[in-house]
C-alpha cells in the first residue's frame, strides 16, 4: 500500500510546484491575445476614485462652449463679408454706381490717370466721381462709348473742395504729382490735427457731398497765405484694379 501511494503524492507536489508558473504563462498570453486592453480596463476601475472630480469637468465644457462661441463668431464675420461681396451690384444699381476695371494705366505717371473698360454707353460722363475702396479717387476726365479716362485726385493741377468733419472746416485738395496730395486751408485759424478725416464738402456742386477722401498726415501751420496739410488718400490709386463711377 505505501509503495502504491507514493508515486501519486509525488505527482501532486510537483503539481502544486507547477500551478503558479502555468498561471503566469496563461495570463501573459491572455494579457498579449487583448493586447493589454485588462490591464487597461482594471487600471480604470482602481483609479476612478482619484479620478478629477466634477469642477475640473465643468471648466472642461466651459472651455468648450467658448470654442464654439469662437467659431460662431468667425463664421457670422464670414457671413457677413460674403453677404457684403453679394450687396455690392445692388448697392451699385441703387446707388447709380457704374462698377469698373481698371484697363490702363501710365507706368511713368500712375498718380496722373486711368482708364476705365466701361464708358457713355454704361452712362458714364465727364465729371462724374470715381470711388476705389475706401474713398474718392478723381473724376472722369473724357469719355468714349466703351472707355473712361479718369484724372486723379494726385495729378498736377487737379483741385477738389473739400473739408474736415470734425472742425468743420474747408480746404482745397491740390494735387501735386506725388502720391501725397496738399491740403491747402481757406482758415488761418486751423483747428485740424493729424489723424482727422478729409471729406468732400457738403457744399460742393460738382461733387456728391460727404465721400471720404482723405486722412491728414501733418500740418504746416506757417505756410502763407493759410496752412497746409500733408494728406494721405484713404483709396490709394497704385493698387487699384476695379472701381466705381458715382453717375449722376
Amino acid at each position: 500500500m505505501g509503495s502504491s501511494q507514493w508515486p501519486m503524492g509525488t505527482r501532486l507536489r510537483s503539481w502544486r510546484r507547477l500551478w503558479p508558473w502555468l498561471a503566469l504563462i496563461a495570463a501573459l498570453a491572455a494579457v498579449r491575445w487583448s493586447k493589454g486592453a485588462a490591464f487597461s480596463d482594471a487600471y480604470a476601475l482602481l483609479s476612478r476614485p482619484f479620478w478629477p472630480g466634477s469642477a475640473q469637468r465643468e471648466w472642461l465644457q466651459s472651455s468648450g462652449n467658448l470654442e464654439l462661441q469662437a467659431r460662431l463668431q468667425l463664421l457670422q464675420q464670414d457671413n457677413d463679408r460674403l453677404r457684403g461681396l453679394l450687396d455690392l451690384d445692388r448697392n451699385s444699381e441703387k446707388d447709380k454706381r457704374v462698377s469698373a476695371a481698371v484697363i490702363s494705366r501710365r507706368t511713368e505717371g500712375w498718380w496722373q490717370q486711368l482708364e476705365l473698360g466701361q464708358g457713355s454707353a454704361a452712362g458714364i460722363a465727364p465729371g462724374d466721381a470715381v470711388m476705389g475702396p475706401g474713398g474718392l479717387l478723381g473724376r472722369v476726365q473724357s469719355v468714349t462709348p466703351a472707355t473712361s479716362r479718369v484724372r486723379l485726385l494726385t495729378a498736377p493741377g487737379s483741385q477738389v473742395g473739400v473739408w474736415v468733419a470734425r472742425t468743420q472746416q474747408h480746404g482745397l485738395l491740390v494735387g501735386l504729382g506725388t502720391s501725397h496730395p496738399q491740403l491747402r486751408f481757406l482758415d488761418k485759424d486751423v483747428k485740424a490735427r493729424p489723424g482727422d478725416l478729409v471729406s468732400t464738402s457738403p457744399a460742393s456742386t460738382l461733387l456728391p457731398p460727404n465721400l471720404p477722401v482723405a486722412v491728414i498726415q501733418s500740418i504746416n501751420g506757417r505756410a502763407v497765405p493759410a496752412p497746409e496739410a500733408l494728406v494721405q488718400l484713404v483709396a490709394s490709386p497704385e493698387a487699384i484694379d476695379w472701381v466705381q463711377v458715382q453717375t449722376r
